[in-house]
């Protein structure tokens, strides 16, 4: 039996949040919905993360009437999905269970399905109330574990010579034995299963920087898979230049659910492109659940969504090629690089396999990948909105000092991940050190 991989379309909500700051309006997105009912993805991501507070502070709009607007038009042909901050729900202070459980009915009779629930420092205890009561209430709960990295080790200093035999014979002090690792497969297996048995009816490794090399994809996912017995979802980011092949990974260690973005949305600091991954999916005789005809509509139209947000596209003038895999023929040279990518993931070759998939995506026009980011190890969104709120200060200047200080920063806070809201109180502090 042909296996088949499940859709998460972000195009929505974490595309637009990663790429343009959160700035599409309820408008263009009326403009989309009757083309998303044929595409049949299995969830949209259309709600929470930044969109409640963006659409109402910058568009002046209600993000009640954007989920039942979506809702209505969408007759529960894919299930809708909001991210949530535990007991933070989409603010910055944890709330009482009577607030969740208000806000999580009323979510629900709005037109959720599906609430993807994280902690910012993967503590279970803030998840537990969110995960019960969405359950209770008829949702299903997505747990989601927030991937992170032990820091980079420091360089040693050479130690100072000491008389006139150690200015001949000086070296350098003995190398500090390598610190204990934490954010290891067992940290997010472990927290997986916690949330299972919690109730979570799925588990998402939630790699909101974009870090999971694709050896680490293949390791947690295959993990994962060996160890929690509900679908498996992987999401991630290609900033620093790991997001597609940790796809391709991730696809070839079993993953049930990808999230991805349609074209235009795509790539950069946001999610890979579906229309790639349809192509490696086809190679490998994996049906993709979605009606990539009616995928194509979409992306025809948003074109001109991207259009209208010129002035928070990081990437205005540098718009990829058109692509559509149904229709066009690739270049012998890309189509071979398809080839060599999967066959690098078949042989654990990481080298090979980044090699490849840079070469597909530097043909079609999507950016490099970010090195300052890669660096500062930090989400797309946060990445999108530090720009854009900087050039709205005419502070511009301090982004790459802010970038390269929230390493040290994130370090002296507790080796906390950045997501919302750690990214938030990391990156304003780097920013104020700046």
């Amino acid at each position: 039996m042909e296996r088949k991989l499940k859709i998460r379309d972000l195009t929505l909500r974490d595309g637009q949040q990663s790429l343009f700051a959160t700035r599409l309006s309820q408008t263009e997105i009326d403009k989309l919905l009757p083309y998303y009912k044929n595409a049949g993805f299995y969830i949209m991501e259309v709600w929470g993360g930044a969109v409640p507070d963006s659409v109402m502070r910058y568009l002046d709009e209600s993000p009640w009437t954007r989920l039942r607007t979506i809702s209505k038009e969408m007759k529960g042909i894919s299930l809708l999905s909001a991210l949530s901050r535990g007991r933070n729900l989409f603010g910055y202070v944890p709330y009482p269970d009577t607030v969740l459980a208000g806000f999580y009915k009323e979510a629900i009779a709005n037109g959720l399905n599906v609430m993807r629930i994280f902690d910012a420092l993967n503590d279970i205890d803030n998840v537990k109330e969110s995960i019960k009561l969405i359950n209770e209430m008829g949702g299903i709960a997505d747990g989601a574990v927030c991937y992170t990295v032990d820091p980079k080790p420091e360089a040693q200093p050479e130690e100072a010579p000491k008389g006139f035999f150690a200015k001949l014979f000086g070296k350098k002090a003995a190398p500090a034995p390598e610190p204990e690792k934490i954010f290891t497969d067992e940290y997010f297996v472990e927290k997986a299963k916690a949330m299972e048995a919690l109730g979570a009816k799925i588990i998402t490794l939630k790699d909101m920087a974009g870090l999971v090399t694709p050896s680490r994809a293949a390791s947690i996912i295959s993990k994962l898979k060996a160890n929690v017995k509900v679908p498996v979802d992987f999401h991630t980011h290609c900033t620093p230049g790991y997001g597609l092949a940790s796809s391709l990974m991730a696809i070839l260690n079993g993953v049930d659910i990808l999230d991805t973005n349609i074209w235009w949305f795509s790539e950069g600091s946001a999610a890979p492109a579906i229309e790639l991954v349809y192509v490696f999916c086809k190679k490998l005789g994996i049906e993709v659940e979605c009606n990539m005809e009616a995928v194509g509509e979409i992306r025809t139209r948003l074109r001109g969504a991207r259009e209208s947000l010129r002035d928070f596209d990081l990437n205005k003038d540098k718009f990829p090629k058109d692509f559509d895999p149904l229709k066009d023929t690739l270049p012998a040279e890309i189509d071979a690089q398809f080839d060599a990518a999967i066959a690098a993931a078949k042989a654990g070759d990481e080298a090979a396999l980044l090699d490849a998939c840079h070469a597909i995506e530097d043909y079609f026009g999507f950016p490099k990948p970010n090195l300052l980011v890669k660096e500062a190890e930090v989400p797309g969104g946060m990445y999108s909105n530090m720009v854009a709120q900087l050039k709205q200060l005419g502070a511009s200047d301090l982004l790459d000092d802010a970038m390269r200080l929230i390493p040290m920063v994130r370090r002296d806070a507790g080796l906390v991940p950045l997501v919302t809201p750690t990214s938030q109180i990391v990156g304003s502090q780097a920013v104020m050190v700046a």
